[in-house]
């Protein structure tokens, strides 16, 4: 179930669901670190975030900040620490935008 302010996001702009959910093919570092050569945006970013969570990544003194293994840095431009506000924009990087 959607949170109620991305359920209005939603409604005013549909273009934006379209983007989340469609399923494109995944280059190379991602196809490695998820394990499956199509994924949309959306799951891809769940799975990151339950890779973090599993693998207990997040710094627990501060939880806004992931500090990355290797697999991770593999996807997140090689940088050993994100903040947790970097991490939907260095995922969204690996999706081109589609041209209209």
């Amino acid at each position: 179930m959607l949170p109620p302010r991305m359920k209005q996001a939603v409604m005013d702009n549909p273009k934006k669901l379209a983007n989340l959910i469609d399923l494109v093919n995944l280059p190379t570092p991602l196809r490695e670190f998820m394990g499956q050569s199509q994924t949309s945006r959306l799951g891809c970013f769940m799975h990151v975030w339950s890779y973090i969570k599993e693998n207990k990544l997040q710094d627990p003194n501060n939880n806004n900040v992931i500090n990355c293994d290797g697999k991770l840095r593999s996807i997140l431009l090689g940088k050993p620490q994100v903040e947790l506000a970097e991490l939907p924009a260095l995922v969204k990087l690996h999706f081109p935008k589609k041209p209209i």
